[in-house]
């Protein structure tokens, strides 16, 4: 018997667990690592409870989906339906579950989020809770069909060595001025790399290729990946140099910073994707690369312009 067999003799096993209410809670905890989870709870982080640990899982999500993507790229493994073209999956979660299927790019960035929370919770209690989450993320994946074992373990590994290795930068960042600032730079290089890495991979693909679009997204993905660090670099700079904001207030306050931003930003995402799509071409990797920028000037620039005024709202 094969190792890719073995796995899915695993999810065949896995999937006579199915029924409808749990296809509906696994669908919900599925959710949870998805990107726009990911970016709530570091602008949270980032916003209302401190800024360098809102950099460190932003840096854990960028480092994760860079590997995740060249993993991807570099053993080219298709989706589990599509090893075996008899297993079912749960048809609900069949839109989401792009690109190839090693390894797990979901798994990779809600594990690595509930782990970074988990890193820097307070009581075994909530640790516990955080670091279940993600491994039930992962667990998720194989419920639904849409990755094999393998897949999800390695993106849980990841998670959780990109966690620990990288919670450093919080404690350095606390002793040593400009630190961040000079990692976010450092970071333009893997960036840059994984941009070139997806484009020479999609230059030898065929234009009939059945997985055409798997390569189309990862350079999609990568450009979006330098622009973000882009912005945060600006980001940084600017708030070491002239906004310098600060994260305390009330805490129904925090709630109201935390929605009008959640909101603004979405907006921002939202809106200028028809006008630079009709600018640059549809579904253009630059017009997305443009998005993505303004939306992280947004939220680390301009949102924190405000916190001064928020800070005072609600106090004697």
């Amino acid at each position: 018997m094969g190792f890719l067999e073995f796995n899915m003799q695993i999810l065949r096993a896995i999937a006579e667990l199915r029924t409808p209410l749990l296809d509906t809670i696994i669908g919900l905890i599925t959710r949870a690592g998805e990107e726009t989870v990911f970016m709530a709870v570091a602008m949270i982080f980032l916003w209302c409870v401190d800024k360098n640990k809102g950099y460190y899982l932003l840096l854990v999500g960028f480092t994760g989906t860079v590997l995740n993507q060249i993993l991807k790229l570099t053993f080219c493994i298709p989706r589990p339906w599509q090893l075996d073209p008899t297993f079912q999956i749960v048809e609900s979660a069949r839109e989401a579950a792009t690109g190839y299927s090693f390894p797990s790019g979901h798994t990779q960035t809600g594990a690595g989020t509930f782990f970074v929370l988990a890193r820097q919770g307070r009581g075994k209690a909530l640790r516990g809770a955080c670091v279940l989450m993600g491994l039930l993320i992962g667990f998720s994946r194989l419920y639904l069909g849409v990755h094999t074992p393998l897949d999800v373990v390695v993106s849980l590994a990841l998670a959780a060595v990109l966690s620990q290795v990288l919670y450093q930068t919080v404690e350095e960042a606390k002793r040593r001025p400009g630190y961040m600032f000079r990692l976010w730079v450092f970071m333009l290089i893997p960036a840059a790399l994984f941009v070139l890495f997806a484009l020479r991979a999609r230059a030898g693909v065929a234009a009939d290729h059945p997985y055409l679009a798997n390569y189309t997204s990862a350079i999609k993905t990568s450009v979006t990946i330098l622009a973000c660090t882009l912005g945060a670099i600006v980001t940084i700079a600017v708030d070491e140099n002239v906004t310098r904001f600060e994260t305390e207030a009330v805490w129904w306050v925090q709630i109201i910073k935390v929605v009008l931003g959640l909101g603004l930003v979405v907006a921002v995402k939202a809106g200028l994707k028809a006008p630079l799509y009709d600018l640059l071409g549809q579904g253009s990797f630059f017009a997305d690369g443009i998005r993505y920028f303004f939306m992280v000037i947004v939220a680390g620039v301009l949102w924190p312009l405000t916190f001064h005024f928020f800070s005072h709202l609600g106090r004697k």
